[in-house]
């Protein structure tokens, strides 16, 4: 493996931590903020629908500039907002710089994949992208839990200023150590049949609308399911960093053997247990303290295992139909975001209708929609 896609790691590492730093302190922002969780988890659907929006609006306008000055422009960008953020003064205010934050993460992320892929040979295409997409599992073992730690000793605005910093490290390892990455020439033979690549978009749909919505509110659902609250939540999101590196491991060697339905049916079969487990934890199946602390731990690793497990599978497959076209991959971050839309909405329409427990039962049913829906549309490999 090219040493170099470490660098690239590093972004996703970035991006991934800012993204989803302050959901263990989603509770203290919105009493701080003056506003319902519910309401503060929309911070997230707006860095994920701006994200959906302009993703692919900038893959094209930016198709022709090498890979690593888009990667440089989106980190300088975050790297701005971040800092903004830190310092707003109302709700209304983070709203709209967290909306712009996902437009910074939709130029970098397809950037980062396709300079990845063209340092490898094909046979090693879908381990290189697996690595790249460790920044996310990285991001959940440490980012996000060290800026759990910062934000719980020195105020939730804290937690910008760490997501800053990781991208200010970032940018610098990108500045110094990546080479140039021309952007990828024009695909020959034609455009590519869209009913040849849309399963592959749906299906990065509803594994993510059913992951995200339970992963954003991960700090009631450890509350109610676990009794932990405060800093130990962190150790709970740890636990899908490490899910995302068995996911990642397995999903980087089935992507580089090319395989098709039957992985991905497997998938989201593993997925739907693991919001079975969840439900079963926040109606208290087990007994109080360790069995029901480590039945939310299963149930969190698990569900990473799942999710990371099939989006190295996709993305190679598209790279593979498209030679790696920044806009087909940019539409497939967009698909990503307006999937972790559905599930950040959807889990916070749950938790306000219903209580904690009906997040866990919302994600299930997504997930079952997901394999019966993909059971027919997804085609096997030819």
């Amino acid at each position: 493996m090219n040493p170099r896609v470490f660098v690239l790691t590093m972004v996703t590492f970035a991006f991934g931590s800012a993204a989803f730093i302050f959901a263990g302190l989603l509770e203290t922002m919105a009493a701080d903020l003056g506003v319902s969780t519910a309401v503060a988890g929309q911070l997230q659907t707006a860095y994920v629908l701006t994200s959906a929006v302009l993703g692919p609006v900038a893959a094209h306008v930016l198709a022709r500039f090498d890979r690593k000055l888009v990667v440089l422009a989106g980190l300088s960008f975050g790297l701005l907002l971040h800092l903004a953020c830190a310092v707003t003064p109302n709700f209304e205010t983070l709203l709209g710089l967290r909306g712009l934050a996902g437009l910074a993460g939709a130029m970098s992320g397809p950037a980062a994949s396709v300079a990845a892929a063209s340092m490898v040979p094909p046979e090693r295409r879908g381990s290189a992208l697996a690595m790249v997409a460790g920044g996310m599992t990285l991001a959940f073992v440490l980012g996000i839990p060290m800026g759990r730690v910062v934000g719980s000793l020195c105020g939730w605005r804290a937690t910008f200023l760490f997501a800053a910093l990781l991208s200010a490290s970032a940018l610098l390892a990108v500045a110094l150590f990546l080479p140039r990455a021309p952007a990828p020439p024009k695909r020959e033979g034609g455009a590519v049949a869209v009913s040849a690549i849309w399963p592959l978009y749906l299906t990065t749909f509803l594994v993510f609308a059913a992951n995200m919505t339970l992963n954003l509110y991960i700090a009631p659902i450890v509350r109610v399911g676990a009794g932990v609250t405060g800093a130990g939540v962190g150790a709970f999101q740890a636990m899908i960093g490490f899910g995302s590196i068995i996911g990642l491991w397995l999903g980087g060697r089935a992507a580089d053997r090319n395989v098709g339905k039957a992985w991905i049916m497997q998938g989201f079969a593993i997925q739907g247990v693991a919001m079975s487990l969840h439900f079963a934890a926040t109606h208290h199946a087990l007994p109080p303290g360790l069995p029901s602390q480590l039945l939310v731990a299963l149930a969190i690793l698990v569900a990473a295992t799942a999710l990371f497990s099939i989006t190295p599978v996709i993305q190679s497959r598209l790279i593979q139909m498209t030679d790696g076209a920044p806009v087909a991959l940019a539409l497939n971050g967009s698909v990503i975001a307006v999937g972790q839309a559905l599930g950040s909405a959807a889990g916070g329409a749950s938790l306000a209708a219903w209580g904690v427990p009906a997040i866990p039962a919302t994600a299930l049913a997504l997930s079952l929609a997901g394999f019966a829906i993909l059971s027919v549309a997804f085609p096997r490999r030819r």
